[in-house]
């Protein structure tokens, strides 16, 4: 009998929690002739998020793992350390909060038993506030416009994955990405399935405007070369604004025999060229501070300890 795992990042999620899991191991009955496994991660929660997957884990023996990380580490490597302890002959992932409809897995299931290797939920809609849609939308549209002209227009975060897909994320252990621009940068034609994403129904985002600034940041340097080529950009304009400039105060000097008062004008000059010098070293150190993260060779998350699971996921340590 096959399997299908499911990997749930949780961070303060624990007003969630319950409903949550009741949810996700209703899907036994939907699925038909599959066994199920869920791995929650607990991406260095503070709140009481790990003592509730460990009550329910023991509840639910061997449909529940539980993989705790040392700290938070983020999103992305919380869904990372996932995928290694999933053991599915697919593996979906979904945010603890259920804000998209978890019942589409069916669906996504019965597509990948046609073929695809890479099934999104792709919003057409989005309950959520104004404010919110239209900064995610922002991000998104980066995406498309400078990444992936073929990217859902309102993301995805919601997805199942053929094993071939998971193994292939498991042997990059890339840092300061995105996990589901990467799945996408792996080439798999994506099977779509749209959907609409629900309000959040429990507790509250974690998702605050520095950590989608951060996140914006990392992606654009990760999967594009806008920065770098940014500082080329700004190079060729301000060389040739001072060449048009230059021009001009020659024509002043042969026509006029004449300097124009210059204290202001080197002045803003100046300034305008150590603020596009300092910019350019900001681009620089980004990538930098990247390729030093690569060098260290440091893990993208650390477990703590894991708990339960299936027949073949180890035990409590």
């Amino acid at each position: 009998m096959k399997l299908v795992s499911i990997v749930v990042p949780v961070y303060q999620n624990e007003a969630s929690l319950p409903s949550t899991v009741s949810s996700l191991l209703g899907l036994r009955e939907r699925i038909g002739n599959y066994r199920l496994e869920l791995v929650f991660v607990d991406d260095g929660s503070i709140d009481r998020s790990f003592e509730i997957l460990r009550e329910l884990a023991q509840r639910n023996s061997g449909s529940i793992a539980v993989v705790k990380l040392s700290r938070n580490f983020g999103q992305t490597p919380a869904i990372q350390a996932g995928l290694k302890y999933a053991h599915g002959d697919c593996v979906g992932i979904i945010s603890a909060d259920l804000q998209e409809p978890y019942e589409v897995f069916v669906e996504m299931l019965r597509a990948w038993e046609s073929g695809a290797k890479f099934v999104i939920g792709e919003r057409e809609e989005r309950e959520e506030g104004a404010a919110h849609r239209r900064t995610s939308g922002i991000y998104w549209a980066l995406i498309r416009r400078l990444a992936f002209g073929d990217f859902p227009r309102m993301g995805y975060d919601f997805c199942l994955l053929d094993r071939q897909v998971v193994e292939d994320i498991n042997r990059i252990n890339e840092k300061n990405s995105s996990i589901f621009v990467l799945l996408y940068w792996l080439g798999y034609k994506p099977a779509r399935i749209p959907i609409t994403r629900k309000l959040r129904k429990h507790g509250r985002s974690q998702w605050r405007l520095w950590s989608k600034v951060a996140f914006t940041v990392d992606t654009l340097i990760g999967f594009t070369y806008l920065p770098a080529r940014v500082i080329s950009f700004m190079g060729i304009a301000t060389g040739s604004l001072c060449i048009v400039y230059l021009a001009y105060l020659l024509t002043i000097w042969f026509l006029y025999q004449a300097a124009p008062p210059g204290w202001m004008t080197v002045t803003g000059i100046l300034t305008l060229l150590a603020a596009l010098l300092l910019f350019s070293l900001g681009i620089v150190s980004e990538y930098l501070l990247r390729i030093l993260d690569e060098a260290r060779k440091r893990p993208p998350y650390v477990v703590d300890s894991t708990i339960g699971g299936s027949e073949d996921q180890p035990a409590e340590r």
